[in-house]
């Protein structure tokens, strides 16, 4: 398409979106403790004067909306009020906006606390940001990824540039929990590291979530097994009214989302996407081809007003292939010879009931969830003969799962208490073939075990003085048929203290204390040898660490906030890997496989710091988040001294910002700075010629464990919105780009020196230094390979909602 018929093209969509169309906003105002419907309450749209009073049945129904991005109020006399925030309006369907009203203490003076328009629970007054859909989509470089809009936050990183390891203050990748309208998901990435969980690319369909709670500390009590995040992602339901959806293509992959009723009582939504990666990297001649796929599904049926059932889905299924064409560079040669083919796939399901009463409501979640993971490796690529196979990885992880959960208000106090049951298996195939200067040394082994995990909880909160102090304690105990260090529940109590106190309408002082347990991967726990658990026998148990968090807040007239807090996370016992003598919290940010080999309860760790955030909400056209923290992580090493850990950041820095104009146009910038991560030399030893033919790449050496750092990273993203809106559809052309300044990520690896030819490209046989030297003292010529990407992502899409 010429340029000339490109103008054309947009003149149109233009005139087109000139034309007066308009969106309705509808939902219903229930208790939110018994779900009652709140009949002839308020509903008012902030800035407009579009305002309505619900039903007998609490429905209410806004219409002559032209479309945007719109505030949304709720009010009932004995309730506190409720105001949703950026609800974007349009054309396509019906905007579904339901408020859950709290009510409120009866008191006889003012009510000195002011509404904050950030999310806040008694339980957690600290360390919980609330994150709606209309910032995940349109933040800078995010392409819609949850897993990267969370890194504009304070205290959250990732290791490397492009995956979405999450680093939240200081933990390891395998630290955080997911949970998808309160069924546990293990994994939300493609390509995911077993063990750690972090992976290149989101899976979860952002078209489907309503909003999310990130928890960085002071986690409820019904949200066990994590010991740096939790993530809380809530759902909408599926259109009530007729058939509809989105198709949406970039410039990585194609998908698309159909929803809609199914009967009066019943609705759904349902998506599924494909990746194109593969065609972009065979024609940029990368020696690996991508292809990625998920489905996601949720169905909610509505029995009746005390009775709700949802159906969850989520799932993905990722190939993997060598592209043995490109193999002439330096970069292709290392990456041929380091990476294996690793298919992937994943799924989870689950039921979630909710039954409601006079006094609180039950909640039930069944689901089950498995990971299967693959690698295989030949020798030499392009010989896939059983001679040269020196790596094939089968294993699965299968979670069977029971949680009931019940909420009820008891005079003034909220009380919430409940069990949680497990049946989990876990097997491995693992063969592994070393070439030596004496010859082929096979590695093959087998693992299985199976499991049960139990736990319950209790937490009761309450406020006084008008509301002014908050206080919420809380307890659970976990526990697993693994071992008998683990069995015991009482072994892994885990009390926690929540404490809110508003100095003024607008500010207060926030505080929480707790202790955590998580359970170690199955890949550690599973590791065999001699048809032994050696980890079991080593008396690995839970990990555990306890955090102190506290801080102020003050919510401004303008719909934003300021907090700083502070924190310090005690970690104990953490597993130290036998083989490098290296903590497991080192590790998880690369592919493959983190934990598989033995280990024993040794290092204690430590991360503390100070965070800043200012966040504002959408304000004139404009919003924006800047976020700052100063922050330490250290584990101690083989001798029992501190050292800095792989996350050791220090400063992290981000600022987003953006801008509203006329006619539907956005534009974003996001800035993200950090200081380098810190990392391990390579040993002298890595160029001996059997270390070599063993590892494919350079030996770490852990006596001189994370003393180098990388460069500081400093990056600037940006994002392009236009929307054009028609009667019962509309459109939005997007322009992402990641890394916009190309600045490059330092990571060095080893690779064998080898005579080029006249292009720069390596021939020939690998040089040996001592050709003469006995055969374990021969020594290969090696030099340094910068393999960081500094290359901006652009991602260019066509969203289209009919």
């Amino acid at each position: 398409m010429n340029k000339h018929a490109l103008l054309c093209v947009f003149f149109l969509l233009g005139l087109a979106s000139t034309f007066s169309q308009t969106g309705i906003i509808k939902g219903k105002l229930t208790d939110a403790l018994t779900n009652e419907p709140i009949a002839f309450g308020n509903v008012l749209v902030l800035g407009t004067d579009k305002g309505i009073a619900t039903d007998i049945d609490g429905n209410y129904e806004v219409e002559g909306l032209p479309p945007g991005l719109y505030d949304v109020r709720a009010t009932y006399l004995g309730y506190k009020e409720q105001t949703q925030y950026e609800i974007q309006v349009t054309t396509a369907r019906p905007i579904e906006v339901n408020f859950a009203l709290e009510e409120q203490a009866e008191v006889l003076e003012e009510v000195v606390v002011k509404a904050s328009p950030f999310r806040k629970t008694a339980e957690s007054p600290v360390s919980l940001r609330t994150i709606g859909v209309a910032e995940i989509q349109r933040n800078p470089g995010g392409n819609r990824d949850i897993s990267k809009v969370v890194q504009v936050l304070p205290g959250v990183t990732s290791g490397v540039a492009f995956r979405n390891d999450l680093i939240i203050r200081g933990g390891a990748a395998n630290e955080n929990r997911f949970y998808l309208d309160d069924v546990e998901v293990p994994n939300i990435n493609h390509f995911a590291t077993q063990g750690a969980g972090g992976g290149p690319v989101g899976l979860i369909n952002v078209n489907f979530i309503r909003e999310v709670d990130f928890y960085s500390g002071a986690f409820p009590t019904n949200r066990g097994n994590a010991l740096s995040s939790v993530f809380q992602f809530r759902q909408r339901d599926g259109r009530s009214d007729r058939l509809g959806g989105t198709f949406m293509v970039s410039a990585t992959d194609v998908g698309a989302t159909l929803e809609g009723p199914i009967g009066d009582k019943t609705t759904f939504l349902a998506s599924a996407r494909r990746s194109y990666l593969q065609l972009l990297f065979k024609a940029l001649e990368l020696p690996f081809l991508p292809t990625y796929n998920d489905f996601q599904v949720k169905v909610k049926h509505k029995i009746n007003e005390q009775n709700e059932i949802s159906f969850i889905g989520l799932g993905a299924v990722d190939q993997f292939k060598l592209n043995l064409d490109a193999n002439e560079t330096e970069d292709q040669q290392f990456l041929l010879a380091s990476l294996p083919v690793a298919p992937q796939w994943n799924y989870t399901n689950g039921l979630v009931y909710k039954r409601y009463r006079d006094d609180g409501f039950w909640t039930f979640v069944l689901s089950r969830n498995m990971l299967n993971n693959e690698a295989e490796k030949y020798r030499g690529n392009d010989d896939s003969t059983e001679d040269n196979l020196t790596l094939r990885y089968r294993s699965q992880e299968i979670e069977n799962k029971f949680r009931a959960e019940d909420v009820r208000q008891i005079g003034d106090y909220k009380l919430g208490y409940g069990i949680n049951y497990e049946y989990d298996k876990y097997n491995n195939r693992t063969f592994n073939r070393i070439f030596t200067s004496a010859g082929a040394q096979d590695i093959d082994y087998a693992a299985d075990f199976n499991m049960h995990r139990y736990g319950f909880y209790t937490q009761a909160s309450r406020d006084w003085f008008d509301e002014r102090l908050v206080l919420s304690l809380g307890i659970r105990f976990d526990g697993n048929s693994y071992s008998d260090e683990m069995s015991n529940p009482l072994q892994q109590a885990s009390p926690r203290l929540s404490l809110s106190y508003a100095l003024s309408p607008s500010f207060s002082f926030n505080f929480n204390t707790g202790r955590y347990f998580q359970l170690p991967s199955y890949t550690l726990l599973g590791y065999e040898e001699g048809g032994q658990l050696v980890n079991k026998e080593n008396g690995i148990g839970y990990l555990k660490n306890y955090h102190v968090v506290a801080g102020f807040e003050w919510n401004t007239a303008a719909n934003s906030k300021i907090t700083i807090e502070g924190y310090y996370k005690g970690y104990q016992d953490y597993p130290l890997l036998l083989r490098d003598s290296l903590t497991l919290a080192n590790l998880g940010g690369d592919f493959g496989v983190v934990g598989n080999e033995p280990a024993v309860p040794f290092a204690d760790g430590r991360a503390y710091g100070i965070e800043f955030l200012f966040q504002q909400r959408l304000y004139k056209g404009f919003y924006g988040i800047f976020s700052y923290t100063l922050g330490w992580t250290q584990f101690q090493d083989k001798n029992g001294e501190y050292v800095p850990s792989a996350w050791d950041t220090r400063n992290i820095a981000n600022l987003a910002v953006g801008k509203r104009f006329g006619n539907n146009w956005e534009i974003g910038v996001n800035w993200r700075f950090q200081d380098g991560l810190p990392f391990t030399p390579f040993a002298a030893s890595s160029n001996l010629v059997a270390n070599w033919n063993r590892n494919a790449r350079g030996v770490p050496d852990y006596d001189q464990l994370n003393t180098l750092r990388q460069d500081a990273f400093s990056a600037i993203d940006l994002r392009v919105d236009k929307k054009w809106f028609f009667d019962k559809w509309s459109l939005n052309l997007f322009l992402d780009i990641e890394n916009i300044t190309g600045a490059a990520v330092s990571d060095t690896e080893l690779i064998l020196d080898r005579t080029l030819d006249e292009n720069g490209n390596p021939i020939g046989e690998p040089i040996i230094i001592n050709p003469d030297a006995p055969m374990d003292e021969q020594r290969y010529l090696l030099k340094e390979l910068e393999t960081g990407s500094g290359t901006p992502l652009p991602s260019i899409g066509i969203m289209i909602e009919f």
